[in-house]
C-alpha cells in the first residue's frame, strides 16, 4: 500500500519489520479482545494484528487511507471509524478496551488528555510517541522531565517506557527519536481526588511558570497558613511535588 505522507496529519509511517514485531510482542493481542488502533496508516500494525484478532476497530482521519484500508481488509474483520480521534467517543466501543497506535506527534498531548477521560473503560494502551513526550509522561519529581503532563497522566495511569525506536524506522524519517509507552489505568480506589476540575486547575497554575515558587504560582489558591497545614514548603517549585501532594492540595481546597 503506497500513500504520500501528509504533513498536516503529522504522518510518519513505521516500516521497520523488526520494530513492528517487537511492538506486537509487547501488546500480546488475544483473538477475542476489543482492540482499537488510532491512525493505522499503511497497516504496519493492522496486518499482524488481524492475523491474530477476530476483529479490529481503527480510527483514521485521512480519507485516502480509509479508501485503501477498505479495499485491503474485509468489513467483517475491520471496522473503520473515519473521524478525528480527538473528537471520537471511545466509550461507545464498550468496556475493557485495548488502545494502540503510532500517534501523530502534532496532536499527541491533547489526544492523551482526551483518552484519559475514558480510563474506566480502558484495559491498557500502547502508543508510539516522540521519545521526549514519553520521558515527560514517566518523569519523576525534581527532574526536568516532570511537569503538567506527568502529573495529569500519572494521576490516572501507571506508565512504562517500554523501548525506544530510532528515526530510521519510519518513512519519511522524522527529526526526532520515538518510543513505545505502556499505560495501564489505576484503580479508582488507589488515587481519587474529590474535584478533578479543581485538581487540573491547581496543576496547570503550579506549572504555568516553572521557575517560580509555589508561593507565587498558587497564590490565588493557598495562603501561608494553608501551606503550613498541608506540610508543604511554599519555597518549593511545582516540579518538586509528587502527584499525591497535588491531590492533597486539591482535596484541601475542595
Amino acid at each position: 500500500m503506497y500513500h504520500n505522507p501528509r504533513k498536516r496529519f503529522g504522518q510518519n509511517f513505521l516500516v521497520d519489520q523488526q520494530i513492528i514485531a517487537q511492538i506486537i510482542h509487547e501488546i500480546y493481542p488475544q483473538k477475542d479482545e476489543r482492540i482499537i488502533e488510532i491512525g493505522p496508516g499503511l497497516g504496519a500494525l493492522t496486518r499482524p494484528l488481524l492475523q491474530v484478532l477476530d476483529h479490529l476497530d481503527v480510527v483514521e482521519i485521512d480519507r485516502d487511507i480509509v479508501i485503501k484500508l477498505e479495499k485491503e481488509f474485509p468489513q467483517e474483520k475491520l471496522t473503520i471509524h473515519a473521524t478525528d480521534a480527538l473528537k471520537f467517543d471511545f466509550s461507545a466501543l464498550g468496556e475493557k478496551l485495548r488502545i494502540i497506535g503510532n500517534l501523530p506527534y502534532n496532536i499527541s498531548t491533547p489526544l492523551l488528555f482526551h483518552l484519559s477521560q475514558f480510563s474506566e473503560q480502558i484495559l491498557d494502551m500502547h502508543f508510539m510517541l516522540q521519545k521526549e513526550v514519553v520521558e515527560r509522561m514517566v518523569g519523576t519529581p525534581s527532574t526536568p522531565d516532570y511537569g503538567r503532563l506527568s502529573v495529569t497522566l500519572q494521576y490516572r495511569f501507571d506508565m512504562e517506557h517500554v523501548f525506544s525506536v530510532p528515526a530510521e524506522s519510519f518513512r519519511p524519517i522524522p527529526k526526532v527519536e520515538s518510543a513505545i509507552v505502556r499505560m495501564i489505568p489505576r484503580s479508582q480506589s488507589s488515587r481519587t481526588v474529590k474535584d478533578e476540575a479543581l485538581f487540573a486547575q491547581i496543576v496547570l497554575a503550579a506549572f504555568s511558570q516553572r521557575r517560580k515558587t509555589l508561593r507565587n504560582t498558587l497564590h490565588p489558591f493557598l495562603k501561608a497558613e494553608d501551606f503550613s497545614a498541608l506540610g508543604i514548603d511554599p519555597g518549593l517549585r511545582a516540579e518538586n511535588l509528587s502527584v499525591e501532594k497535588f491531590i492533597a492540595i486539591a482535596d484541601f481546597l475542595a
